[in-house]
C-alpha cells in the first residue's frame, strides 16, 4: 500500500501528454516535413497574420466560456486553459480533450458538476447556431462558390445526405427508447435551457457568449484566407471563408483526434470545390495545420501539464 500512495500520479498525467504528442509528431513528421518546405515560399507576412489570427482564436474562445456562465472567471488561468485545451483537442478525437480541460477547469473555479456540463452545452449550442448562420449568410451571398461536382457525383449528393440523416435518426431513437437515458436526457436538457436563461438575463455574458462563439470560426476563416493569400492561391477570400466553414462541418461528422486527417481531407475538397487546384489546396491545408496544429502543440501540452502541475486543472 505504502508503494501505491508514492507513486506520483499527477506528475505521471503531467507527462502523459508529452509522450502523446511526441507519438501524434512522430506519425504525421511526413505531412509536418512537406509542409515546411512549401513554407519556405510563401509570403511572411500573410503568414504572420496568419499566426496573429490563431492567437486572437484562443481569446475569442475564453470569452465564448465567459459567456456561457454567470460566474467570473479568472482570465488568465481561463485563457491558458484554452490554450491548454486546443492542444488536448489534438491529442484525444472528437473534441474530448479540449471538453474534458475546460470541463475540470470550470469544476476547480466551484462550479458543480452539472453546472460544468451544462455551460460546455451552451457554449457548443451558440457554436452550432453560429456556424450554421455563417454557412447559410455565405452560401447565399456566393452561391455558386462551391462546386461540389469536381469532387462528388451529382447523383451521390441526394443518397448521401438521405443515409446519413437515416443513420441519426435510428441512433437518437435507439438511445432515447431506453429508460434511465430519457431520464438523464431530460434532467440534463432542463439544466441546459436553465443556464441559457440565466446567460441571457445578463447582457454582459450573452455578448460575450455570442462575440466569442462568433468570432472563433471567423479567426480560423482568416487563418486560411491568409495562407491561401501567403502561397499566392488565386481564390477568393470569400469563397475561402466558406470552404473551410463546409469542409470544418463534413470534417465533425469524422471524429479523429482535432479532425487530423478528417479536416485536412474535408478542407483540401472544399479548396478545390472553391476554385484552388488541388497543389494549392494540399499546400494551403498543410500551411494551415502547421499554423494551427504544429506550432502551437509543443507549448500548449507545456502549458497543460504546467496547470495540471499546479492544480489549476
Amino acid at each position: 500500500m505504502s508503494m501505491v500512495r508514492r507513486i506520483p500520479v499527477r506528475q505521471i498525467l503531467a507527462v502523459v501528454p508529452l509522450l502523446l504528442v511526441a507519438v501524434v509528431v512522430l506519425r504525421q513528421w511526413p505531412t509536418f516535413d512537406a509542409g515546411t518546405d512549401r513554407l519556405g515560399s510563401a509570403d511572411r507576412e500573410w503568414l504572420l497574420a496568419a499566426g496573429a489570427a490563431t492567437l486572437l482564436a484562443w481569446v475569442c474562445s475564453a470569452a465564448a466560456q465567459q459567456g456561457a456562465v454567470l460566474e467570473q472567471l479568472p482570465a488568465g488561468r481561463l485563457l491558458a486553459t484554452q490554450f491548454a485545451a486546443s492542444a488536448a483537442n489534438h491529442i484525444l478525437p472528437a473534441g474530448f480533450g479540449g471538453n474534458a480541460v475546460n470541463l475540470r477547469f470550470l469544476l476547480r473555479c466551484g462550479l458543480s458538476p452539472s453546472r460544468s456540463a451544462a455551460a460546455l452545452a451552451v457554449r457548443a449550442l451558440a457554436a452550432c447556431v453560429v456556424r450554421v448562420a455563417l454557412l447559410a449568410a455565405l452560401l447565399a451571398v456566393f452561391p455558386h462558390a462551391l462546386d461540389l461536382h469536381k469532387v462528388v457525383p451529382l447523383r451521390a449528393h441526394p443518397a448521401l445526405a438521405v443515409a446519413a440523416g437515416a443513420a441519426l435518426f435510428a441512433v437518437l431513437v435507439a438511445l432515447l427508447s431506453v429508460r434511465q437515458v430519457r431520464r438523464t436526457v431530460s434532467s440534463f436538457l432542463g439544466t441546459v435551457v436553465s443556464d441559457v436563461r440565466a446567460v441571457h438575463g445578463s447582457s454582459s455574458r450573452a455578448a460575450a457568449l455570442w462575440t466569442g462563439s462568433l468570432a472563433f470560426p471567423v479567426m480560423h476563416a482568416a487563418v486560411l484566407m491568409a495562407v491561401v493569400r501567403a502561397l499566392h492561391a488565386p481564390v477568393p477570400a470569400g469563397h475561402v471563408a466558406l470552404a473551410y466553414l463546409a469542409g470544418s462541418a463534413a470534417a465533425s461528422l469524422l471524429p479523429t483526434p482535432g479532425g487530423l486527417g478528417s479536416l485536412d481531407v474535408a478542407l483540401a475538397l472544399a479548396l478545390v470545390t472553391a476554385g484552388a487546384t488541388g497543389v494549392a489546396a494540399t499546400s494551403a491545408v498543410l500551411a494551415y495545420r502547421i499554423v494551427t496544429v504544429w506550432l502551437p502543440l509543443l507549448p500548449g501540452v507545456l502549458v497543460l501539464a504546467a496547470l495540471v502541475r499546479r492544480r489549476v486543472l
